[in-house]
């Protein structure tokens, strides 16, 4: 799991720990790093929920920024392709269920959130490489 602060300062083009400045952010800084066999399985589910007007599931786009869990509740950290995006209620919704759905999660919340905000840099490489960018 992550805390989202190191993708956070790369996009944000903050000084790192050791203080340097970035030079230029990561490209891809899509899914999380998970550790947790649950979040894992949350991060699995999730990949069933896709942007219907692109057709990719939403952790292959990164939209996916954090997965907390506490007592068998879980909380997905996430963000839209844009303020408006018209699917956004159908995208949070399916997020919502699928993370619920999961063995060892008895509440999902979905935690919608615009900083970092999201760029076709946080798509999966081989996924951006297929679409142009």
């Amino acid at each position: 799991m992550t805390d989202g602060t190191d993708s956070q300062r790369q996009a944000e083009g903050d000084a790192g720990a050791d203080g340097a400045q970035d030079a230029r952010p990561e490209r891809h800084t899509g899914a999380p790093d998970v550790r947790d066999p649950v979040a894992e399985r949350i991060l699995d589910a999730l990949r069933e929920v896709k942007d219907p007007e692109l057709g990719i599931n939403i952790v292959d786009l990164g939209l996916i920024y954090d997965i907390e869990l506490e007592e068998g509740s879980a909380r997905v950290t996430m963000t839209l392709t844009s303020p408006g995006c018209p699917a956004g209620g159908q995208i949070l919704s399916g997020a919502q269920n699928k993370a619920g759905s999961v063995e060892g999660v008895d509440a999902a919340t979905i935690n919608l959130v615009w900083k970092p905000f999201w760029t076709p840099d946080r798509i999966d490489p081989k996924i951006r490489a297929a679409l142009g960018y």
